[in-house]
């Protein structure tokens, strides 16, 4: 079946998700993402908002977090403080899973979503981190939606709003934060990984049509290659349940 890159990044995302997991996640593709998931391969996995609705039954998929739609049936509908103490519990934490975007990603995963250009006289001014910050300072995994363009994977940041890996091994445990970081880095060209050692990205699989060359033109750094494979596209299976249970009114796709 033929498919959009949007559907190949919803669905490449939800591979990663494993069942069990309490997936917190945000407007747009990462909603679809966990919807996704939860009817695919991660059936008994529990996606919870920063709104305060955990577990909701979401036979629509909501157009924000703040979405009517993200309360239906849910378990528990409380408040921003109990959404992220979720995060934190000794119990339920360890199980949790962040969906992000942002602006930039460097090769240690740290996200920047404040500004491009100097903070004070910046070129662009972005939303800011929301929830992101807590996210990828307390949880133990979390993955980025990212367009792949040189500009989104510099060097060095221009501004660090998110944590991710910091500088290398053991940075965040020096800095006080949660063990753990980003795990994959889901854009439209291919799925990025990082290295259990180095802490630094790599690419692990690049879409049908695609080749690691061109993914690497399309970076200010480099990364390691040499484990990348070509990616399995959405069976068919995958893209009948994203389109016909999903996303059915094509309200994100």
């Amino acid at each position: 079946m033929e498919y959009t890159l949007k559907e190949m990044m919803t669905i490449m995302a939800a591979r990663e998700i494993d069942n069990g997991d309490i997936v917190f996640c945000g407007t747009g593709l990462p909603i679809m993402t966990a919807m996704a998931a939860k009817c695919i391969n991660a059936p008994e996995s529990i996606i919870f908002f920063e709104t305060g609705a955990i577990d909701p039954k979401l036979e629509e998929i909501p157009m924000a977090v703040a979405d009517p739609r993200v309360m239906y049936g849910a378990a528990s509908n409380s408040g921003l403080l109990e959404a992220f103490a979720t995060m934190q519990n000794r119990k339920t934490g360890r199980r949790v899973i962040g969906i992000l975007g942002a602006a930039q990603v460097d090769r240690y995963g740290n996200l920047n979503s404040t500004c491009i250009g100097e903070y004070a006289q910046p070129e662009t001014r972005f939303p800011g981190s929301g929830g992101a910050c807590d996210v990828a300072s307390f949880v133990p995994r979390f993955l980025v939606f990212m367009y792949h363009e040189k500009r989104k994977f510099p060097l060095k940041l221009d501004y660090l709003t998110s944590p991710g890996y910091l500088d290398g091994p053991g940075a965040r445990e020096r800095e006080g934060l949660m063990p753990g970081g980003p795990t994959a880095v889901v854009t439209n060209l291919g799925v990025m990984h990082f290295d259990d050692d180095s802490k630094e990205m790599y690419l692990a699989c690049y879409y049908p049509g695609v080749t690691p060359g061109e993914i690497l033109d399309n970076m200010e750094f480099s990364v390691d290659v040499s484990r990348a494979v070509e990616a399995m596209p959405p069976t068919e299976v995958e893209l009948t349940i994203l389109r016909d249970r999903v996303d059915p009114h094509k309200l994100v796709l």
